[in-house]
């Protein structure tokens, strides 16, 4: 325990210390989050704009520091040959992962907390029908969706080159956040809409938005996907990631 809680200390010290990490987690969240609330861009289902782009930019905030950050630092760690001798330390494969994975549950926090901040303070206000079995969806939803990117995560980490695993996690980030609905509405995917609400970033915002903009229960069609990947990935990652 004193080592697995040693790590997870290091882990966050790191997360939060790099400018870059802290743009991705912070900065640019709720550069969005200001300005698409409240300049008039995009056309929202909501009465207000914030009301619609808050949970979609708490599932971009899932996006970037469950997958994002963890797959460049991991990615990075792993080309210095960092992790291989992480691994033959006392602190072992199990605990390196878990004082990732905790770190990342930690920044998630920080994340929402300021997010949600921002979007009261921009008028947010939650849907009049919303009760306690949506809130435990909201808190469901994350943690299958940070078990599904954390996956994805590790996947690209422990099988791509450093520098390949970079361009393909920024790459990769950007292309969910295009076409998952956490900005655009989805309706305005035309002929895309059928394979958007397939990817694991899709659920997540549908489902937010469910709850957070709308107020109603998450489908059972987004419950099926998110639980897939989030199966799926983590799978994925311990058969094929390598240390070296």
């Amino acid at each position: 325990m004193k080592a697995l809680l040693a790590h997870t200390r290091i882990e966050l010290s790191l997360a939060l210390r790099k400018g870059e990490t802290l743009l991705l987690t912070l900065g640019i969240p709720v550069l969005f989050l200001v300005f698409f609330s409240t300049v008039d861009v995009i056309s929202v289902p909501t009465p207000t704009r914030v009301g619609f782009l808050f949970p979609g930019i708490v599932a971009l905030s899932v996006l970037s520091s469950a997958f994002v950050s963890p797959s460049i630092a991991t990615g990075f760690e792993r080309g210095y040959g960092a992790l291989a001798r992480l691994q033959a330390t006392p602190l072992g494969k199990g605990r390196l992962l878990a004082a990732k994975s905790i770190s990342v549950a930690v920044v998630e926090l920080l994340q929402i907390a300021v997010m949600s901040a921002v979007a009261i303070a921009l008028g947010y206000e939650l849907p009049k029908q919303t009760a306690g079995p949506q809130a435990l969806s909201v808190v469901l939803l994350i943690i299958l969706a940070t078990i599904c990117f954390g996956g994805l995560a590790f996947l690209c980490a422990g099988l791509l080159r450093m520098e390949v695993n970079l361009a393909a996690s920024n790459g990769l980030y950007l292309v969910l956040l295009l076409v998952s609905g956490m900005i655009v509405p989805l309706s305005k995917l035309g002929g895309f809409e059928p394979v958007a609400k397939l990817l694991p970033s899709t659920a997540l915002s549908e489902g937010l938005h469910a709850c957070l903009s709308f107020g109603q229960p998450v489908s059972a069609a987004t419950w099926m996907v998110l639980a897939v990947w989030a199966l799926s990935t983590p799978l994925l990652a311990v058969r094929f990631f390598s240390f070296e």
